[in-house]
């Protein structure tokens, strides 16, 4: 039988920033934002244990991805000069991230199984916007 497992996290950030064009309207002025940020890891098999990943890993790996972000004005960190940091940039953000400590062997065993990994940002229960990738270069 084919198919995928697939293991979800979830942390949020609260962020200020600004989208300085008009094409984003009010949003152009510098506002907050609470984001929802949840992280799918997708595979084909599950490890020795039975699972995708080890869920506790990977909340902790995500916190220590977010953390940098988390109450921080994006328009003045240096990583995101000259940047829109939209929604959907954010998840790309995130999702190289998290595939670079999936690289790095922080979510061991499972993350060698991993095919494909998912990064969604709730700005709202309205509105959502995902980036997903494969998760080997």
């Amino acid at each position: 039988m084919s198919g995928h497992y697939a293991v979800e996290v979830r942390d949020c950030i609260m962020v200020a920033h600004s989208l300085p064009d008009p094409f984003f309207g009010p949003a152009a002025n510098k506002h907050g934002a609470t984001f929802v940020v949840d992280v799918a890891f997708i595979g084909k098999s599950l490890d020795s244990h039975n699972v995708v990943v080890d869920i506790g890993a990977a909340q902790d790996v995500l916190k220590a991805i977010l953390k940098p972000l988390h109450y921080q004005d994006l328009d003045t960190l240096p990583q995101f000069a000259g940047k829109l940091t939209t929604t959907e940039f954010l998840c790309r953000h995130i999702f190289d991230a998290m595939k670079a400590a999936i690289g790095r062997g922080e979510l061991g065993e499972g993350g060698q199984r991993l095919t494909t990994l998912r990064v969604t940002l709730g700005e709202t229960h309205l509105a959502k916007a995902w980036f997903e990738g494969p998760v080997a270069a």
